[in-house]
Formats: C-alpha cells, sequence, structure tokens
C-alpha cells in the first residue's frame, strides 16, 4: 500500500449517496490520471458505492470513515483495498490485519500515534489535519516520531497539497475538492476529470530525501 500511495500521493475522498453514479465516477477519476478513492462509509449506499467503483479494474478503492469491525467486513466484502478511519480503534485495525488489509487509523495526539505503532501500525491519517495545526503539527509529530509516515486529511484543498506533499514525513493526503458533493450530484464527471488532472503533481519517493522537517 505504501507503493500505492507513493504513486498517487492524493486520495479523492468520496462521499457518494447514489451508487448508479460510481461507474460514471469511477470512469472520470480514471480519465483524469488519478485512480484511487476512498469511498466513504458516511451514507447508507456506501456499500454498493464501494463495491461499484471496485469492479473497475483501473481503479484502486478504499474504504474511508470506518469506525467499527463490522465495517471492516463489509468493506472487504466489497472489494476494499485497503481501509481508513477518522479515528483510532483497536477494533477495526485489528480486523482489517486479520483480514490482510492496509489501515490507516485516525490520530490527532502524540498518546494516538504511540497507541497505532503498538497495534503495528507506523501509517496513519493525521485528521482533520488543517483543523489540528495542518502541517506544522506533522513537523512536530515527525520530530517526535521519525518511524511514522502520515495521510494528512481534512481541510486541504488543491493550493495546500503541495505544500503537505513535500514534507518527508507525509506519505499522501487525503482530499474531496476533485469529488466535491456539488460536482457529485450534478453528475458533472467532466470537471471530475479536469480537477484530476490538474491535482498538484507530487514530490517523488527519491526526491524527497533531504527535505527539511
Amino acid at each position: 500500500m505504501t507503493d500505492v500511495l507513493q504513486g498517487h500521493r492524493v486520495v479523492p475522498v468520496v462521499v457518494l449517496d447514489d451508487a448508479g453514479k460510481a461507474d460514471d465516477l469511477g470512469a472520470a477519476l480514471v480519465a483524469g490520471g488519478l485512480p484511487v478513492a476512498e469511498a466513504t462509509f458516511r451514507t447508507p449506499e456506501a456499500a454498493a458505492v464501494l463495491r461499484r467503483l471496485a469492479e473497475n479494474p483501473d481503479l484502486i478503492v478504499g474504504a474511508g470513515t470506518v469506525i467499527t469491525a463490522a465495517q471492516v467486513d463489509q468493506a472487504h466484502d466489497a472489494g476494499a483495498r485497503f481501509v481508513v478511519s477518522p479515528g483510532l480503534s483497536a477494533a477495526v485495525v485489528s480486523r482489517s490485519l486479520e483480514l490482510g488489509l492496509p489501515v490507516f487509523p485516525g490520530v490527532a495526539t502524540p498518546s494516538e500515534i504511540i497507541a497505532a505503532l503498538d497495534l503495528g501500525v507506523d501509517v496513519v491519517k493525521f485528521f482533520p489535519a488543517e483543523a489540528n495545526g495542518g502541517l506544522a503539527t506533522i513537523k512536530a509529530f515527525a520530530a517526535a516520531f521519525p518511524q511514522v509516515r502520515f495521510v494528512p486529511t481534512g481541510g486541504i484543498s488543491a493550493a495546500t497539497a503541495p505544500d503537505y506533499l513535500a514534507h518527508r514525513a507525509v506519505a499522501a493526503v487525503g482530499g474531496s475538492w476533485m469529488v466535491a458533493p456539488e460536482l457529485l450530484a450534478a453528475g458533472d464527471w467532466a470537471e471530475v476529470t479536469a480537477r484530476c488532472a490538474a491535482v498538484p503533481s507530487s514530490p517523488s519517493a527519491a526526491s524527497l530525501q533531504g527535505v527539511p522537517a
């Protein structure tokens, strides 16, 4: 999964309440050169949306906003390739690992980072990123936990994503500007594709070596 994040370091965070639109959405992501998505479990249709997206062989699809072990099972059954949680749940992490799913639990404090490490996870979601100090906080965390990589999500935009991606501790960022709710509601797949194509290019793994904290 780390290889996936290095290759596609901006992960679209999708909130879609109509599984019938999933095929068009998946096609728009692929056409825009961003064939990865986090389908969030925020709507009753979440599992169905994830399943439809996962049927696209060109997409790498994970489940987001997973807060229970039962949802991990749902996500796995629907074809999720990874699991993302807004918080740190030992049950979610344990069940994901049992099923062989990479899992990115949410953290916002040093204590939660230590708890994640205790569970065997060293790539974590930093959430909500902007509300918790943004890049400045990641820099502080990275100094104390050099072995941890972060996936900041929450309030990140096309304008701020490059600054996050330039930091060596950031594996990827999650964002919704390219799959904004109004675009999905209107079925504006051309704009989704255009925003994906315009996603800021991210530094390669090699170029990140020696980037100052």
